[in-house]
């Protein structure tokens, strides 16, 4: 009877999708979830919806000889859009568990719900639920971009050629293509057609990214008949032939170009089937930073873009903001010239052979930095509380913790050649534009050279 309460109760919830953002980090046995700089120093810490205190998060996390790495088992990392909701539903629970220890089943912790979890969302993608939804209205769930085909049709122009691998099947590939490109297709026709792959030269479904990224994976390439979704067997892309009387294969009808669509295999067959002669030649757009750019980089050296959403509303508030930013940076300078001036009095006082009077005098000029510190530390937290809630109540800003670049900004750093809100902003430029990197300085730069 218990356990049905509760399930009637989870029911009842409902998801908001503003509260989490991407770049946490999720505590599975504590409850905790977690936003750290790049260094991975927690800044700040909710157990379930609770913001914890910072002696708490320093207990937790700031007391041991043993750095922790935050990586599984223990921890889960939110870096997908996918993971927002489970990161959500899974401080919900923490928070009912803590309020309500009497209604959950014997057995439950924070860890087995965090698996529970998982296991529901893992069987929503299995069990084809959550494609089912989203086939049948796409325009509710899936944010159309009217410049995608004139892009690509820009980069097939310059004798570029194009690819698409996607861990979906070919059903639900086809769905979602035909959606995005449909106002774009040469010959109209029915709602759902295949029209859609003459801007690409080859598509891969069934990927399993990113175990597709490494030779060594051992799957097997198949190639898919657009019209039935029949697998044939083909040998590293070339069709094997059939033995016996079996109907012919043709390509969908009315397509300039034929396109090829296969299924599984890995990235030396991709390699193959565009004869990519060097990984540079690779420019690889994706949007999950694990599954998409980090091992396409470091495995394969392809050039990487990742797609941050987030950034296009992130920019804005930066050009909103530039007036507080110039504030924080001049409260900061201040603090620090007078944590210097106390240091060296301190310095003073403590070494130099100094008259009474000029004790006296100095310790009270001591006492007055002292207060001043203080004074400019709190103005100065407090403006940077207020400037970051701007861009989040909670978690601030999605590349910065304090003046530090976040997690998630540094794997962007890291492994992503370029960075955008769309990929559709690769048209605003030409195809035969090089994207040069910004210079790097180190700290002991900036003074000298005046930055």
């Amino acid at each position: 009877m218990i356990w049905y309460t509760w399930y009637g109760l989870l029911l009842e919830w409902t998801f908001d999708w503003k509260y989490m953002v991407r770049g946490l980090v999720l505590d599975k046995k504590r409850g905790n979830i977690l936003k750290m700089d790049r260094h991975k120093y927690v800044k700040i810490a909710y157990h379930g919806f609770k913001e914890m205190s910072k002696e708490d998060k320093i207990a937790t996390y700031g007391n041991t000889f043993i750095r922790d790495s935050f990586d599984e088992p223990d921890y889960a990392l939110v870096d997908t859009l996918f993971s927002l909701g489970e990161a959500y539903l899974f401080s919900q629970l923490v928070d009912f568990m803590d309020s309500n220890p009497g209604k959950v089943p014997s057995g439950k912790d924070y860890g087995r719900m965090y698996k529970d979890v998982r296991a529901a969302v893992d069987l929503c993608h299995r069990d084809g639920t959550l494609k089912q939804m989203v086939a049948k209205d796409p325009g509710r769930y899936i944010n159309k971009d009217s410049w995608i085909v004139p892009m690509l049709k820009m980069l097939r122009d310059s004798r570029r050629s194009t690819f698409l691998v996607t861990n979906s099947l070919w059903d639900y590939t086809n769905v979602v293509m035909n959606f995005l490109c449909a106002e774009h297709n040469s010959y109209g026709g029915s709602a759902c057609n295949f029209q859609w792959l003459e801007n690409f030269d080859v598509v891969i479904t069934g990927s399993s990214k990113p175990g597709f990224f490494h030779e060594e994976n051992r799957a097997n390439l198949f190639e898919v008949e657009p019209e039935s979704g029949m697998l044939l067997n083909t040998d590293n892309g070339t069709l094997i032939p059939q033995v016996g009387s079996t109907s012919p294969r043709f390509p969908p009808k009315q397509l300039k170009k034929v396109c090829r669509v296969f299924q599984g295999g890995n990235v030396a067959h991709l390699h193959k089937l565009l004869s990519v002669g060097a990984s540079s030649q690779v420019l690889y757009v994706g949007d999950h930073i694990y599954g998409d750019i980090l091992r396409s980089k470091k495995v394969l050296g392809w050039r990487t873009m990742l797609v941050v959403p987030e950034l296009e509303e992130e920019v804005k508030l930066l050009q909103e903001t530039r007036d507080t930013r110039k504030i924080l940076r001049q409260l900061r300078r201040e603090r620090d010239l007078v944590e210097d001036k106390l240091h060296r009095l301190k310095w003073t006082l403590r070494f130099e052979d100094l008259e009474i009077d000029k004790k006296l005098y100095l310790s009270s000029e001591l006492h007055q930095l002292e207060l001043q510190r203080e004074n400019v530390r709190r103005l100065h937290q407090e403006a940077q509380r207020e400037y970051h809630q701007k861009f989040h109540k909670v978690w601030g800003q999605l590349m910065k913790t304090g003046f530090q670049n976040s997690r998630f900004a540094h794997q962007v750093e890291r492994f992503a050649c370029l960075y955008t809100s769309q990929v559709t902003n690769l048209s605003l430029y030409s195809p035969d534009k090089y994207y040069r990197p910004s210079e790097d300085f180190m700290p002991h730069e900036f003074d000298i050279l005046g930055l």
